[in-house]
């Protein structure tokens, strides 16, 4: 069983959330090929180990989160907010608090 950490809601077991992907996939801008779209969208490595992946908390509080989980042991490694604003704005209230 994989629990995961959210940052919103405290450690949580993993259906809760809904598998989104390879979290270090950079897609091509919109007006791109459709030959470019389809490496970003099914060309993809199996990595064996670390790895960044999206995840949404979809019984939770909803977000999107990206997790550096460990492929062969699933350990996580490390979470927070995927949306670079939320991010920040968590990392700012945690250094308040301290």
């Amino acid at each position: 069983m994989i629990r995961i950490p959210c940052p919103f809601c405290g450690m949580r077991d993993h259906s809760e959330f809904t598998y989104g992907g390879d979290g270090s996939i950079e897609y091509p801008p919109l007006d791109a090929s459709k030959e470019e779209w389809h490496d970003a969208v099914f060309l993809r490595d199996n990595i064996c180990g670390v790895q960044f992946e999206t995840w949404q908390h979809t019984h939770g509080c909803r977000m999107w989160l990206v997790v550096e989980r460990d492929t062969m042991t699933h350990e996580i490694l490390s979470v927070r907010p995927a949306h670079p604003g939320l991010a920040s704005a968590l990392a700012n209230e945690q250094e308040a608090d301290q």
